[in-house]
């Protein structure tokens, strides 16, 4: 043990002494100052000899290595001037990027430590400024100069990847040496200096199917056919070593994840080699049978798959389509089935790719085809009839009972069930036809008439017997055939005007026929005179041979005072078998015409006239009536007048009408008399009644000059003053009224003030008072003075 540790000591001693060695040489040949030149002298004035003052700062760059972590200060270098003479009295000062904080100088040797460790990658270089001066008097000996202290960079980081995890994609089945993706790191070490920075790639994980270069870091296929179906993702792990891969270096990794993208190199196979399938005989066209599949691992568009039929006895009764959000092959119905005709059907389906890689067109056919049997399932089917539709004729007028035609329907199924007929008499709402419930004959009912309707269309069910819910539906469509039973009339409401001064020969008006018989009954109508006015000797005709006539004047010299109205009948025939003809009066007016020929006048009344009476004698008449009206309505105006009174009162003013009543009110009690107080105050409609015993709050005073004279007779102007004043009052109600009942008659406070009560009943009030009033009021004192009194008196 003792010689181990011996060993040891020995071992250690010689690296330090190899490195103060190599510290030591590095300082000699970096920071060596230059040395003095002694053989150049002066002599001074005295004989004294001077030496030249010579600059003593020369220097390399200083180095120091970084992250050192020893336990004293690194040495960086030494500054020395060549007029330090060792005496202590030279000052040396370092300035610049990290003096005294990194870097410090020993102001007497000139020695500089580095303080601190050292990143490169932080800072590269530092700056620094040194000065010798005076100790005493600090005053610059040397002009200060720079120099520049560089970091040594050792292999401290490793390299690292731009990102940590990598995505890439190749395509299955690529060949080898196929390029995935390339993974690049950076070291922080300088690149310049030894291989601290100097990368190399290799591959941990994802042999052997891929492979890395070491200098460029591009990940390569390794393996040739590599199929996605089998393995679609890889996990790859890819390293990157600094010191050119060598023993000691820093390393960093990365994961990249590698997809195999889909390649059309699987053709669709079907999984079973016959599909069974059933329907039944009654499903429509379009309506789906089944559905098949081929299965094609690949995906996307490389997946698609087109279904088609390439063979079979069915190829004319089905259709195949493809669901492409399923990339199944649906099965349809093209035609209708029929079971007991035929009970299956064979298809032949082909599968096949609908994008082909032509890469790998030589691995075979990239379709695959499968046999498709259908079975047709039997149905209880309605009647059937035996064509989609009928059209029978029937002549017009045909008697009752006439067969119109025949409809058959049979029953599809197996079973053959009797078939019964009826008419749909929604569409014979007439009635006009009936058939035959066992054998389907169509009769008619009553006759028909061609003019009214001349196609009838009818619908014909048939229902199984025993099954009433088939039943079918077809149309028929029956056709009246005319018959000439028709004759032909005027086209029109003809009416005729000839001139009285007309030219033998003219013609006036041309006429046309109508026929409501098909035109087989009618090709040409015939226009003729009757035989017995054959000779007309007014007018003639003239057929066209165009089913028009013209009539013509075979006179002249027609005149309305003698006759302006003359009827000429005309026998129109048509061409029917038999021929079937009518007359027809022509109107013909005999008018006043011009020497143009233009019509003036056809009113025979006016012609009269105008022979008798002027034109001027007519005014005159009319204004005599009007006059004659005018004087009866003014003498009707004037009579009522006189009839109205001389007090005219206003019809809503009802305040001044005095009403007469038989019966006095009886006050309060009076409930069954006739209330009034609407015609005494027309303001209490809305409510507001004054109260009829309130005085008003100020006396109204006439406007003077409205008063009458005392003396005035006129007893018009009297009332009218009076009514006058009543109506520009602009105080309460009217108190002079008489129609106020509320305060008088039995049950009222005040009593009753009339007379009549008092003359059949004894006073209970004392008049005897008025015997002292004088001579003026002796007449009432008689009258109302005292039984004793009025006996004296008498």
């Amino acid at each position: 043990p003792k010689m181990k540790e011996d060993n040891c000591l020995h071992a250690a001693l010689i690296c330090l002494g190899m490195l103060y060695y190599s510290h030591a040489i590095t300082t000699e040949k970096l920071n060596h100052t230059r040395p003095s030149l002694h053989g150049h002298h002066e002599k001074g004035k005295e004989g004294q000899v001077l030496h030249r003052s010579k600059r003593g700062w020369v220097w390399n760059q200083f180095f120091v290595i970084e992250e050192y972590t020893g336990p004293d200060p690194v040495l960086v270098g030494r500054l020395h001037s060549d007029i330090d003479s060792g005496d202590g009295n030279i000052k040396y000062i370092l300035s610049g990027e990290g003096a005294g904080i990194i870097f410090v100088i020993d102001d007497k040797s000139g020695n500089i430590h580095a303080t601190k460790t050292l990143d490169r990658e932080e800072r590269a270089q530092y700056t620094l400024t040194a000065q010798a001066v005076d100790r005493n008097t600090n005053r610059p000996l040397e002009p200060p100069s720079e120099f520049i202290v560089k970091v040594q960079d050792i292999n401290d980081n490793p390299p690292e990847f731009l990102h940590e995890n990598y995505h890439a994609n190749v395509p299955e089945r690529s060949n080898v040496g196929t390029s995935v993706i390339q993974v690049t790191a950076s070291d922080a070490d300088d690149p310049t200096y030894g291989n601290s920075a100097k990368l190399v790639y290799s591959i941990l994980e994802g042999q052997p199917y891929f492979s890395v270069e070491a200098q460029t870091g591009i990940i390569r296929t390794a393996l040739p056919n590599m199929d996605r179906e089998a393995k679609e993702e890889y996990h790859v792990v890819i390293q990157a070593k600094d010191m050119g891969g060598h023993m000691g270096g820093l390393s960093g990794t990365t994961k990249v994840t590698i997809t195999l993208t889909d390649v059309n190199d699987n053709p669709p196979k079907f999984p079973q080699s016959v599909y069974q399938m059933s329907v039944s005989e009654a499903a429509v066209p379009g309506e789906e049978v089944g559905r098949v599949k081929a299965k094609d691992p690949d995906i996307g568009e490389n997946g698609l798959v087109a279904y088609s039929i390439i063979d079979g006895d069915g190829m004319d009764m089905f259709e195949i389509t493809t669901d492409y959000e399923t990339q199944e092959g649906v099965v349809k119905l093209k035609k209708r089935l029929d079971f007991e005709t035929k009970k299956s059907y064979s298809l032949k389906v082909e599968a096949a790719n609908v994008h082909i890689d032509p890469k790998f067109i030589s691995n075979g056919p990239f379709k695959d085809t499968v046999t498709v049997k259908i079975s047709v399932e039997d149905a209880d089917e309605p009647p059937v009839f035996l064509k989609p539709s009928y059209i029978f004729e029937v002549q017009e007028n045909a008697a009752s009972g006439t067969v119109v035609g025949k409809v058959h329907a049979k029953d599809p199924d197996a079973a053959n069930s009797a078939i019964r007929y009826s008419i749909d008499r929604h569409t014979d709402l007439e009635r006009y036809f009936i058939i035959n419930a066992e054998d389907g004959n169509i009769k008619t009912i009553k006759a028909l008439d061609r003019e009214e309707i001349a196609w009838h269309n009818i619908s014909v069910f048939a229902v199984e017997v025993h099954k009433q819910h088939q039943e079918a539906k077809v149309p028929v469509a029956i056709k009246v055939v005319d018959v000439n039973d028709n004759a032909p009339k005027f086209a029109a409401a003809y009416e005729a005007f000839v001139c009285e001064n007309a030219r033998s020969n003219q013609q006036f008006i041309t006429i046309s026929a109508d026929d409501k018989d098909d035109s087989a009954n009618g090709p040409r109508f015939i226009f003729s005179l009757p035989p017995e006015i054959i000779h007309n000797p007014n007018f003639t005709l003239r057929d066209n041979r165009d089913n028009t006539a013209s009539v013509l004047v075979r006179r002249e010299g027609f005149s309305r005072q003698k006759q302006d109205l003359y009827l000429l009948p005309i026998v129109i025939s048509d061409g029917g078998l038999p021929p079937m003809s009518s007359t027809n009066t022509l109107t013909i007016r005999v008018c006043g015409c011009d020497s143009n020929g233009s019509l003036l006048s056809c009113n025979a009344e006016a012609y009269i006239l105008n022979a008798g009476l002027s034109t001027g004698a007519l005014i005159a008449i009319l204004a005599c009536i009007v006059i004659l009206l005018v004087i009866v309505v003014l003498f009707v105006t004037l009579k009522r007048q006189k009839k109205e009174p001389l007090i005219v009162f206003e019809e809503e003013d009802v305040r001044e009408n005095i009403i007469t009543y038989d019966d006095e009110g009886g006050g309060e009690e009076d409930t069954e008399a006739f209330d009034i107080a609407t015609l005494q105050n027309p303001d209490g409609i809305n409510g507001f009644i004054p109260r009829k015993d309130i005085k008003p709050e100020y006396q109204y005073m006439p406007r003077p000059g409205l008063r009458p004279a005392p003396n005035s007779v006129d007893v018009d102007d009297f009332i009218n003053t009076r009514i006058q004043e009543a109506d520009n009052d602009p105080t309460a109600p009217p108190y002079d009224s008489i129609q106020i009942y509320g305060y008088e008659g039995r049950g009222s406070v005040a009593g009753s003030l009339s007379s009549l009560e008092s003359a059949t009943t004894d006073s209970d009030l004392d008049y005897d008072y008025l015997q002292n009033w004088g001579p003026r009021f002796k007449k009432l004192a008689d009258l109302y003075g005292s039984k004793d009194t009025f006996d004296d008196d008498s």
